[in-house]
């Protein structure tokens, strides 16, 4: 019993802590902005992403309130054809350059590469760099209000996250804990506020920084070698002594990251192990989630008739659990009905996930997008 209400006490605790980033830390860019009186480039990398890419391309045309706006899009070595959709839905609109790019030399990483290529060869004149990857679909508000923002919160780097278009089961399963995960153990206030290169979260599919600060952090080049090159890149940023943020970007951009299961199993397993680094770490963290949140309601069930009172511990310990997701999802534009109540079964397969991320870079098979990537 005791063991069940230290359980409790501490979903409460992180519920609690959710409550408090949701409702009071988590920045939220105006949807009405002001026009943005500095130049500003629009930078996407692309690789076989012909099927895709065009509703991302219309949205980028189609923004507002950013008079000297310019985008530039880097074909990866794609072989589907992604060149010439570009070409098809650009036309001959002066603000658009496509650019090819070249492979990555020993010691870099497909994505950072594209990002870096993007960042050296866009206009001399832009002051802020917004990366945007070919699975997002921006309102066309949205670089005015993520430059805003970037500005008032007077950081380097930004990060408007998007909302998650969830429409599988595993997506609803899966999706909602990147949310989820921050809003519940980052405390987003002190992160700005911390010059410690540990404490820092960022989403590369929309990301915005300034362009000096940017390069003062050694860009893209500083984490050539890194799989998860967005949350790495704002490490760098705080390194260099500048500032993050993160923000709700849900009414700014949409993304559906995988169209498919093998594809979300597939992206998670190439990138969870280097979310935990040290695999003793990632099999405590990974514990610590399963004892807070699948255990409660497996005791609920199994001590229902025999200990009623364990069992009432037990059932609220798991409610508090969906009630974060609840919080979450309603603070990040997501779905939470009635998704939330399979929280438990969503930790599980995070963990199942994080096991063969392990597995398979022990085993030197993780790829994207056909290369290699540990």
């Amino acid at each position: 019993m005791i063991v069940l209400f230290t359980l409790l006490l501490a979903v409460a605790a992180l519920t609690g802590h959710t409550w408090v980033n949701a409702a009071g830390w988590l920045r939220r860019p105006s949807d009405r902005p002001d026009d943005v009186d500095e130049p500003v480039a629009v930078l996407l990398p692309l690789r076989d992403e012909a099927a895709r890419v065009t509703p991302c391309l219309r949205a980028l045309l189609a923004q507002r309130g950013v008079p000297a706006l310019r985008i530039v899009v880097l074909d990866d070595g794609s072989t589907d054809g992604t060149a010439d959709v570009v070409r098809a839905v650009v036309g001959d609109d002066p603000r658009v350059t496509l650019l090819s790019g070249v492979a990555p030399p020993p010691g870099w990483l497909g994505k950072p590469h594209a990002c870096w290529q993007l960042a050296t060869r866009a206009d001399p004149a832009a002051t802020a760099l917004v990366f945007v990857d070919a699975d997002v679909v921006l309102a066309p508000h949205a670089v005015a209000a993520a430059v805003t923002e970037l500005r008032a919160a007077c950081a380097t780097l930004l990060s408007p996250y998007p909302r998650i278009v969830v429409a599988t089961a595993a997506d609803r399963l899966v999706q909602p804990l990147l949310q989820w995960l921050w809003l519940t153990f980052l405390p987003l206030r002190a992160m700005e506020r911390s010059r410690r290169p540990s404490l820092a979260a960022a989403g590369g599919q929309f990301l915005v920084v300034d362009r000096a600060g940017y390069t003062a952090a050694g860009g893209h080049a500083a984490v050539a070698d890194k799989i998860l090159e967005d949350v790495e890149l704002a490490r760098a940023v705080k390194r260099a002594g500048r500032r993050i943020a993160l923000a709700d970007g849900s009414r700014l951009a949409t993304c559906r990251m995988y169209d498919d299961w093998p594809q979300l199993r597939d992206g998670y397993s190439k990138s969870l192990w280097a979310s935990f680094g040290h695999p003793g770490a990632a099999a405590a963290v990974v514990t610590l989630l399963l004892l807070l949140y699948t255990a409660p309601p497996l005791v609920a069930l199994a001590v229902a008739l025999t200990a009623p009172r364990m069992s009432m511990v037990a059932l609220i310990a798991y409610l508090l659990g969906v009630l974060g997701r609840v919080l979450t999802a309603r603070a990040t534009g997501g779905r939470w009905w009635p998704d939330a109540l399979a929280h438990p079964v969503s930790v599980v397969v995070l963990g199942w996930l994080t096991l063969r991320s392990y597995h398979l870079r022990k085993r030197r098979r993780l790829t994207w997008r056909g290369r290699p990537v540990s």
